[in-house]
């Protein structure tokens, strides 16, 4: 390999032919070069490649490829037209079975790199039955701001801007527009590219996100393994003085697309995407959408949060429940617990199971959904978890047996993680879709609690996130 001489700034360092090694964290593989470790995205191990610098530190880079001089033997077809553009499914050059041994070793990574601890047993990965139209939730974005690839921008030509479909990695405001996406089934494309053609046809504006102008915004579609479909609306906030052109809209799903059991629209004026401080108007149908767990029915409304990969979410649940290994007669406290899913899947083995979420609409959601399933053990708490957990709480609700905690991704406030120590159950079950937080959580842990089992589950095909339960357990403690 013979590194070309940089001219002045890292932007300008180029190293012609690097063998790429080996996979690494959140997508990225690894290079070396003289005695650097150079992280590069997009690539696969096996593929000699030029690349150019992006950051350099003193002991590593992160470089993007130029040119392949040789693509890896372990490479497939990706099956997307989409594919190296847009930001989803970043790894359908990778076998899946490949995919599965690089989320497992991600996990063992960060375990011994940042738990520092002990793994009791390293169980294997559970994969995704399906690969393909696994989601039930999928959000698209209107634009003026079309991307345009590198011939359209040479050729000078004034191009249409408008788009609907995903932001380009690392832009907020240029969207390519998606032909057919390979992540939800059915209708979602249909309802995409028709409402697409409809708003060109009939002149609705596209947002414009750098200006905040226009009508059309977002469009959320979640499906359901009940066959049930929720189609969200939202509009930028000059659709307060146009109810007609929203009217216009919504009539034309309601009417190509009698599969809709649920059609709600939100109008924005804010500069920001996020709906969850604004009403959510009903136009047609019924206000949620139901998903069925076994023998449990849980109800969506349009801010609740439920796990995208419905197959995948079951085992998960039933990883979590056989991890908490109840006999029926112990306090469970579920942390995070959103809309309730994993509190009420579990409520029947246990005695009394306490929810707590920041969010208060969530908890609502979790309340309904314990009702329409006769869960009388069941109780759901909004609040700031280590302000909830207080003395007063505690004494109300007697000290749990067993904690089931499933946090965001940047995991549990080190508050939180103190409340755990003192609360000394004899059992945690950690569910997460971020194993480094986990296992820095976990290093935390590891004070009082040893780690008995680890076991991934893939919820995300062709991407390289990989969720992860850890069952851990209270050492024997000297008052």
């Amino acid at each position: 390999m013979i590194p070309l001489q940089p001219m002045g700034n890292r932007k300008n360092i180029v190293l012609k032919e690097i063998r790429i090694d080996r996979m690494a964290a959140e997508g990225k593989c690894i290079a070396h070069h003289e005695d650097m470790v150079i992280f590069v995205k997009d690539v696969a191990p096996g593929d000699v490649v030029d690349l150019k610098v992006t950051k350099k530190k003193k002991s590593f880079m992160e470089a993007k490829p130029i040119h392949f001089h040789q693509l890896s033997s372990i490479r497939t077809e990706p099956f997307c037209s989409h594919f190296g553009i847009c930001g989803g499914c970043k790894w359908q050059h990778i076998p899946y079975e490949l995919q599965l041994q690089y989320k497992q070793q991600q996990v063992v990574d960060n375990f011994e790199r940042i738990g520092k601890a002990p793994i009791g047993e390293m169980l294997p990965i559970i994969p995704s039955e399906e690969t393909t139209y696994y989601r039930n939730k999928l959000e698209y974005t209107f634009s003026t701001h079309r991307w345009l690839t590198r011939e359209e921008i040479g050729s000078g030509a004034d191009f249409d801007r408008r788009a609907l479909g995903f932001h380009i990695p690392q832009s907020f405001e240029k969207i390519i527009p998606i032909v057919h996406c390979y992540l939800q089934p059915d209708p979602s494309n249909a309802i995409r590219l028709a409402l697409d053609e409809f708003a060109r046809t009939h002149d609705i504006p596209f947002y414009d996100p750098v200006n905040h102008v226009g009508m059309l915004r977002n469009l959320i579609i979640r499906t359901s393994n009940t066959q049930e479909v929720m189609v969200i609306v939202q509009f930028g906030g000059e659709a307060a003085n146009h109810p007609e052109k929203v009217r216009q809209v919504m009539q034309f799903l309601q009417e190509s697309f009698p599969e809709i059991t649920s059609l709600q629209y939100i109008i924005n004026p804010k500069k920001n995407d996020t709906y969850f401080d604004l009403p959510v108007e009903l136009y047609h149908g019924i206000p949620h959408i139901t998903e069925k767990m076994e023998d449990l029915m849980f109800r969506i409304s349009p801010k609740a949060f439920y796990q995208t990969n419905a197959q995948q979410a079951y085992q998960l649940y039933k990883l979590a429940r056989s991890f908490a290994n109840l006999q029926g007669d112990e306090v469970v406290y579920d942390l995070y617990t959103g809309t309730g899913t994993i509190a009420n899947f579990i409520a029947r083995q246990a005695r009394q199971v306490v929810g707590i979420e920041y969010v208060e609409d969530a908890i609502e959601d979790a309340k309904v959904n314990a009702k329409i399933n006769d869960i009388t053990n069941s109780l759901f708490y909004a609040g700031d978890i280590k302000e909830v957990l207080n003395e007063q709480f505690l004494a109300t609700h007697e000290r749990p047996d067993v904690v089931i905690t499933d946090p965001p991704r940047n995991g549990m406030h080190p508050d939180v993680v103190q409340k755990l120590l003192e609360l000394q159950a004899s059992r945690i079950v950690y569910v997460s879709c971020n194993p480094a937080t986990q296992a820095r959580d976990v290093a935390m842990l590891g004070q009082k609690y040893d780690v008995i089992k680890l076991q991934p589950v893939d919820m995300f095909p062709h991407t390289h996130h990989v969720e992860n339960v850890a069952l851990l357990s209270l050492r024997d403690v000297i008052p």
